[in-house]
C-alpha cells in the first residue's frame, strides 16, 4: 500500500467505512433493544427467552474478536470485515424472516459475531494506518460512533414505535449502514503492521505476557464494568427519582460522542495516562452523584459520568497500540474482548447487589417507589469501587510510564 506522509494513502476511506461499521453496530444494540416489547408479544416470548436471545449478542462479540485477533495478520482485515458483512446481513434478514425463538437466537448471535469481527479488524488497521496522536484522535473518532450510534438508533427506534412501524421495518434499517460499509471497504487494500513481530502470534504472545499489557488487562476489565454496568441500571434506579431515563441515557450518550471526538485533543495535551486517570476522577464523581442526588441534579450527574466514561474505550485500545505495538491485531481483541467479558460477568453481581440492597431498604420500612430508589442508590454507590480502584491504579500508571520515559534504556514492560 501506498503512505503518503507516514499514513495509508486509502486511510480516510478505511476509517469512514470503520465507522459505518460501529454504527451497524450500535443500531443493532439500539433498535434491537427497543423492539424486544414488539417481538415478546408478536412471537408470544418470555421475559427470559427475551434475555437468551440478547444473551448472543454479548456472547458472539467478544467470540469474534479473540478469534479474529487471531487470525488478523493470517488471513487479513478484508477477509474478517467481508465475514462482518456476511454475518450481518444474514443476521438481519434471519431476524425479520426466522419468526421463531430459535431463529432469533441464531440471528443475533451472527449479528454478535459481526459486531466483534468489526472491532477486531477497525481497531489494528487504524492503529497500522494512522501515526502517533493521530491514531489516538482517530481512534477515539471511531468509537465515537458507537454511543453516538446509539443516541441516532435510539431515537429513530422510539419515533417509529410511536408512529406505529412495525418492528420488522425497524430492523431493516440496520442494513443501511451495513450496506454503506460494504462499499466503502470494497476493493480497498489494508495498511501493514507497523511492526514485523505485531504480525506474528509469538511475538504477539510475548508482548501480551508482559506486566505492563496484563496490569492493562486489569484496568480494562474494571474501565469496561465503570461504563456498562452504571448505564445498564442508572435509568430504571432514577426513573424512581422524577428523572427522565431516556433523557439521563440520551444525554450520556451524546455527550460521550462529542467529547470522544476532541479525544485526540485531550490525549495530546494530558498523554493518555493523564487522560484515563481524570477520567477514573470522573466517573468515580458522576456515579457518587447518580446515588445521591434526584431529580434534576441527575442530569448533572449525567454530564460527569459521561465525560468520565467517554475516555475510557478508546484509550485502553489506543494505549495498547501505542505502548505495547507488538501485542499487535492480537493484543487489542484480548483488551476488547476482556471489556466485554466484564461487563457479562459483572452483570449478575450488581443484580445481586440490588436484590440485597432491597431486602434492606424494605427491613427499614422503604415501599413503593422510595424502595426502588433507596435500594437503587445504595447499589450504585457500591458500583464507586470500580472506577475509584482506577483512580489508584491509573496513578500508578502515570508515574510507572513517567519512570519509562525518564530512562528509555530500562526495559518496564
Amino acid at each position: 500500500m501506498e503512505t503518503t506522509n507516514g499514513m495509508a494513502s486509502n486511510a480516510n476511506r478505511l476509517f469512514y467505512a470503520s465507522c459505518f461499521a460501529l454504527i451497524t453496530t450500535a443500531f443493532s444494540f439500539s433498535i434491537r433493544a427497543g423492539i424486544l416489547p414488539q417481538l415478546g408479544e408478536e412471537l408470544s416470548l418470555s421475559a427470559e427467552q427475551l434475555g437468551f436471545i440478547n444473551s448472543m449478542w454479548f456472547l458472539g462479540f467478544p467470540l469474534s474478536m479473540v478469534v479474529g485477533g487471531l487470525i488478523y495478520h493470517k488471513v487479513g482485515g478484508k477477509a474478517i470485515m467481508q465475514f462482518a458483512f456476511f454475518a450481518h446481513a444474514i443476521g438481519i434478514i434471519l431476524t425479520i424472516y426466522s419468526g421463531s425463538y430459535v431463529g432469533l437466537l441464531i440471528s443475533t448471535l451472527l449479528i454478535g459475531l459481526g459486531n466483534g469481527c468489526t472491532e477486531a479488524a477497525c481497531n489494528p488497521m487504524i492503529a497500522d494506518a494512522y501515526q502517533g496522536n493521530k491514531m489516538s484522535t482517530m481512534l477515539n473518532r471511531f468509537h465515537m460512533w458507537f454511543p453516538g450510534g446509539i443516541a441516532i438508533g435510539s431515537l429513530v427506534s422510539g419515533f417509529m414505535t410511536d408512529m406505529s412501524f412495525s418492528w420488522e421495518s425497524q430492523i431493516w434499517l440496520i442494513l443501511i449502514p451495513t450496506l454503506i460499509y460494504a462499499y466503502l471497504f470494497f476493493g480497498q487494500s489494508w495498511p501493514k503492521a507497523k511492526e514485523a513481530e505485531a504480525a506474528t502470534i509469538s511475538g504477539n504472545f510475548k508482548a501480551m505476557f508482559s506486566p505492563l499489557f496484563i496490569f492493562m488487562l486489569v484496568c480494562m476489565a474494571l474501565t469496561a464494568i465503570s461504563e456498562f454496568g452504571p448505564n445498564q441500571w442508572v435509568g430504571l434506579i432514577l426513573s424512581k427519582s422524577g428523572a427522565n431515563p431516556m433523557i439521563i441515557l440520551a444525554l450520556t450518550a451524546g455527550l460521550m460522542a462529542v467529547a470522544r471526538f476532541f479525544g485526540g485533543n485531550m490525549v495530546a495535551k494530558f498523554n493518555q495516562t493523564g487522560v484515563l486517570l481524570g477520567s477514573a476522577v470522573l466517573a468515580t464523581l458522576g456515579i457518587y452523584l447518580f446515588s445521591t442526588q434526584t431529580g434534576t441534579m441527575a442530569y448533572v450527574a449525567a454530564i460527569f459520568f459521561a465525560l468520565g466514561v467517554a475516555y475510557f474505550w478508546p484509550n485502553m485500545i489506543g494505549f495498547v497500540a501505542d505502548k505495547i505495538p507488538k501485542s499487535g491485531a492480537l493484543g487489542l481483541s484480548i483488551v476488547g474482548a476482556v471489556g466485554m467479558f466484564s461487563s457479562s460477568i459483572f452483570q449478575p453481581i450488581i443484580g445481586g447487589w440490588i436484590d440485597s440492597d432491597k431486602a434492606i431498604a424494605a427491613a427499614e420500612g422503604f415501599t413503593g417507589d422510595e424502595l426502588e430508589l433507596v435500594s437503587g442508590q445504595a447499589t450504585l454507590l457500591t458500583m464507586t469501587i470500580f472506577p475509584g480502584i482506577l483512580i489508584v491504579l491509573f496513578t500508578v500508571l502515570y508515574f510507572w510510564m513517567k519512570k519509562r520515559k525518564e530512562n528509555p534504556e530500562v526495559e518496564v514492560v
